[in-house]
Order: structure tokens, then sequence, then C-alpha cells
């Protein structure tokens, strides 16, 4: 039998019940052992609907447990560097949920992790299938010279009492799914940015950012243009446009676990992209593939393609870009 990693979830936080845990659960080289939540009870309901043998009334009593190897940390933001340093300094290697900290300042603090701890930022999208044919097909020229990056993000949510819609510990878009395009560009181009500039409309109640249109150069006349909100229509988009022809990720960021994806090719032979050519990716948990490559870095079987450093990359660009905010002037990076 595949040795595996026994992981604990930090908290019964939405994203873990519906979707990280039972991604988790299907990874060949992990179990769910534990879960822990301040409510005990809590903790105890969400052990049985996902068949967890153990549940724990506080995350230091779990963090304690010397049968858990790994743990799952999704929590709100402003407790995604405590929580994690807690955890590696128990022994334990940490998947933090994103974005990994506030800021990059507070991300730096995680370098004080144990060295023999894995930490990464849990960016599911990287592992899925279609990100990375859309990379290879990127990297093949079939597109010719890469011009720009064009996403949006956006739901609608005005609940004042949800977490991403409390400033200050850490609401609002850009952290919450603007890091999406950027990392995303990160991952297709290989490649990171060299200075931003933003448009952001603020709640006027939550003072969170609702809206924000972000424009990135990545150097050699590439550039990522998104917007993302909060209190927008729900889509989602990703499309590189190359000087001969445009790749497009028909979901990017929220495939569905049981469902085939695509990505569009269009060579600009028709207006309306009929001639585009489809290519269908086989249906994909792109949580479980996040945990399998995790666990079998834990493992030694692998190494860990994303790391702390790789998390603080990605906040400063954020950082940058609320700096941009408050400047209202290009920032270099």
């Amino acid at each position: 039998m595949a040795r595996k990693v026994r992981w604990g979830i930090i908290s019964t936080a939405n994203i873990g019940m519906r979707k990280v845990i039972p991604g988790i659960q299907k990874s060949p080289h992990s179990e769910v052992v534990a879960i822990a939540s301040r409510d005990p009870a809590r903790a105890q309901r969400a052990a049985e609907e996902l068949g967890i043998p153990k549940a724990y009334g506080s995350y230091a009593e779990m963090l304690a447990d010397p049968e858990i190897d790994a743990v799952y940390n999704p929590l709100p933001n402003h407790l995604h560097v405590p929580l994690t340093l807690e955890a590696a300094r128990a022994g334990k290697h940490v998947l933090c949920e994103k974005p990994i900290a506030l800021d990059a300042a507070d991300a730096e603090r995680l370098l004080q992790a144990p060295k023999d701890r894995l930490i990464a930022e849990a960016f599911m999208v990287r592992f899925h299938p279609q990100w990375h044919r859309a990379r290879d097909i990127v990297r093949s020229g079939e597109l010719g010279e890469i011009r720009a990056v064009r996403a949006v993000f956006s739901y609608f949510l005005d609940d004042p009492g949800n977490v991403r819609n409390i400033a200050d510990i850490g609401g609002g878009g850009l952290l919450d799914i603007g890091c999406y395009p950027i990392v995303g560009t990160r991952f297709l181009l290989s490649e990171e940015p060299r200075r931003v500039v933003a448009l952001v409309d603020r709640d006027p109640n939550f003072g969170t950012d609702r809206t924000a249109s972000v424009i990135a150069d990545f150097g050699g006349g590439r550039q990522l243009s998104f917007i993302c909100s909060t209190q927008a229509v729900g889509h989602q988009s990703i499309e590189v446009i190359g000087s001969n022809a445009r790749l497009e990720i028909v979901i990017p960021f929220n495939a569905p676990p049981d469902q085939a994806t695509a990505i569009l090719v269009d060579h600009g032979h028709t207006f309306d992209g009929s001639l585009a050519r489809r290519e269908i990716i086989a249906p994909c948990d792109q949580y479980t593939e996040e945990a399998e490559a995790f666990a079998l870095a834990v493992l030694g079987e692998t190494t860990l393609p994303y790391g702390i450093d790789d998390a603080i990359t990605q906040m400063r660009i954020l950082d940058a870009i609320f700096e941009s905010e408050r400047r209202g002037t290009w920032v270099d990076l």
C-alpha cells in the first residue's frame, strides 16, 4: 500500500467543506484524518458529514496530534500567516489558502518557519491539466508573439458580515479573486511583471476594493489587463492574444471537477470565432491534483513546485497594485 500523508483541516470554512476536503480525500497519497473548529459541535458535524475520523474543538489541540503530517489552512486572510507558522512549528507541513498573507511583509514572516516544513499557497489552477495544456500551446509558438493576456473574474456579494467584505481582515476583490489573473499570467508566460497600474473603486460602507482594473507590464510588449469585482455579475474568462492566434480557457478558475473543460485556439479566420479549434480536457478535480502534488512533495517523491518565495513574489505584485491605487501612477516591481 502506498504511503499516505495524513491531513488535518484547520476550520470548517465553506471552501474546505465543499471543494478542498473532498478533493484531498480523492488524492491517492492523502487521507484526511482530522478537522478542527473553535466550536467542538461544529467540528463534530463536519467530521460526520465528510467521514473524517477525528474532530477537535481547538486548532492547538489538533496541531498537537503527532499522527497528523500536514494541514490545510482556509481561515480568514489575516489568520493565514499566524496559524501557518503555528502549524509549521508544531511539525506540520502547510497548504495555506490564498492569499497566503495580507501583504508581502506579512508573507515574509513565513521565512521564520522551520526549513524542513513545506509551505505552499493553494492556487489550485496551476495543477489543472487545462492550464498545463494552455501553457504548452503558448510555449509552442502557435500563437506567435504574445501581445496580451486579458481576464475577468467577478461575483456579486454585498453581505456585510461576509469576511470578503471586511477590510480589516483582508477583504476585497483583489486579494480574493484578482490574484488569479496575476498568478495565471505568471504561470502561462513563465515571467514576472515589471510594473503595474490600477484603477480601484471602493465600497463606501465596507471600504473594500469592490471593482479594480489593472494593467501589468510583463516586458517585451506583453501586457496583462484584468478586471475583478465583488459587486458585479458572476463571470470569469482569460485569453492569451498573440500575433498569429489567440487562446481562451473557457472556465479558467472554477473548472468543475466532474465535467470536461475546453480550450479554444482561434487563428482569426472569422470574427465570430466559429472556426476556432476546440480542445476538450477530460474531467479533473484541480483540488485533488493540488493535494496529490503537495503530498508527493511531503513524501519526498517530488519537489514542491511553488513554495514561500513564490508566495512572497505574488504578494509583492498585489502590494504594488494597491500602491498604484494610492499614488495614481505606475509602480515598478
